[in-house]
């Protein structure tokens, strides 16, 4: 049964930046705030190189569908992939799907570009599962794995998607309609990856840090008489 309307869908890319900091998606999908620096400039070059919805490349047994649009009322996202690519399966694997004026069914496995290198958390991880649970829900499928590729290592990694991952990409999906109906920016919470944040100084994550800090003072340990 879904769970979400076609007026409720949010963003599918904003997961990442829920995964990353929650404030940060706010300020982006609440507030409607967005500041460019290098790492957003580069990454935004990375991924005009793959997204051309009309060309797809065809290999031996494996056919390449760029900017593939994706949805789930389940989850309440929608976005689309940077990479679909489709390998010839057998004719009995139920976890395929069939594409107009080809033969044979197909295995669908997302690729998602990224600029740098793998990210010491699962926000990258928790992206490419939900544009897996979209393709899932959009053609009756079970998709176990998937793949990153990294523009500073020039490597693609392999991820699974296991209960755990799918649990997290739920649980940031639920966050981010909440937030979104409350309209609430949380509160900052400094950490180090502030520091690459491209909304640091709109955010403000210190001076706020430190408002907040010492009016938790005043009310601890000030009486105004």
């Amino acid at each position: 049964m879904n769970s979400y309307s076609e007026d409720d869908l949010l963003m599918l890319s904003g997961i990442q930046h829920m995964a990353f900091c929650e404030r940060q998606w706010a300020l982006i999908h609440i507030e409607q705030q967005w500041k460019e620096n290098l790492f957003t400039v580069e990454g935004h070059f990375l991924h005009e190189r793959v997204d051309d919805p009309f060309k797809t490349e065809t290999r031996v047994n494996t056919m390449i569908f760029r900017a593939v649009p994706l949805t789930s009322f389940k989850l309440g996202l929608y976005g689309r992939a940077d990479v679909i690519e489709l390998v010839k399966t057998g004719e009995k694997d139920t976890n395929s799907i069939t594409v107009n004026e080809k033969s044979g069914r197909w295995k669908p496995f997302p690729v998602e570009y990224k600029r740098g290198k793998p990210k010491p958390d699962e926000r990258d991880e928790v992206q490419l599962c939900a544009q897996a649970m979209c393709l899932e829900e959009m053609n009756g499928i079970t998709i176990n794995s998937g793949f990153l590729y990294y523009g500073k290592t020039h490597h693609r990694h392999i991820v699974e998607f296991d209960v755990e991952l799918r649990s997290l990409v739920g649980q940031y999906a639920r966050r981010m309609h909440e937030l979104f109906n409350t309209g609430i920016t949380p509160l900052p919470v400094k950490k180090p990856a502030c520091n690459s944040c491209s909304l640091k100084d709109i955010c403000m994550p210190k001076a706020l840090h430190n408002k907040k800090s010492a009016s938790e003072y005043n009310n601890k340990y000030l009486v105004i008489t």
